[in-house]
C-alpha cells in the first residue's frame, strides 16, 4: 500500500500578484526536493511543472496539491525536515487561514494514481465524518489495511 495525500489552500491573491511572489519563486525548489525525497512516488502537476494552474474548484485561488508516498514517515520527513518546512511556516503570508481541514491522507493500492475527484471526496468525508481509515490526518494515523 502507498499513502495518498491532498492539501488545499486558498491563496490571498492570484499567482501573478506581487504578494505571492516568494511562494511562486519557491515552488520549483520545493517540488524538486519532494521529487528527490526518499519515498516520493508521484505528484499532480500541470504543464508548468506545478499544480497552480489546475483549477479543480470554482475559485481559481483555491490551490491543490496531490501526491503519493511510500509511507507516512517519508511524507513527514519531506514536510518537516526539508526546505518545505520554512515555506510552510510562512503560509499565513500567502494563504487565508482555514476554517476546517485542508488536508487528508488515505491508503491506496501500489501503482494507483488518485484523481483530484477521489481526493476531494476523501477531504469532504473527513470534514463530515471525522478521521477514520478512509480519511485521516497526522493527528490520528491509521495503518495500511491488511
Amino acid at each position: 500500500m502507498q499513502l495518498a495525500e491532498l492539501n488545499i489552500a486558498k491563496a490571498k491573491a492570484s499567482m501573478d500578484d506581487p504578494i505571492m511572489r516568494d511562494f511562486v519563486d519557491n515552488l520549483d525548489p520545493v517540488n524538486a526536493t519532494a521529487e528527490a525525497s526518499p519515498g516520493f512516488i508521484w505528484r499532480l502537476k500541470d504543464d508548468s511543472g506545478n499544480a497552480t494552474e489546475l483549477q479543480v474548484f470554482d475559485d481559481p485561488n483555491l490551490l491543490v496539491n496531490l501526491s503519493v508516498w511510500e509511507s507516512v514517515e517519508s511524507l513527514k520527513t519531506f514536510m518537516f525536515k526539508t526546505h518545505h518546512l520554512g515555506i510552510m511556516k510562512r503560509r499565513a503570508e500567502w494563504f487565508e487561514k482555514p476554517k476546517t481541514h485542508t488536508y487528508v491522507m488515505w491508503w491506496i493500492e501500489d501503482g494507483h494514481i488518485p484523481t483530484t475527484q477521489e481526493a476531494i471526496e476523501r477531504l469532504a468525508y473527513l470534514r463530515e465524518h471525522g478521521e477514520s481509515e478512509y480519511a485521516f490526518t497526522f493527528t490520528n494515523l491509521f495503518s495500511p489495511p491488511a
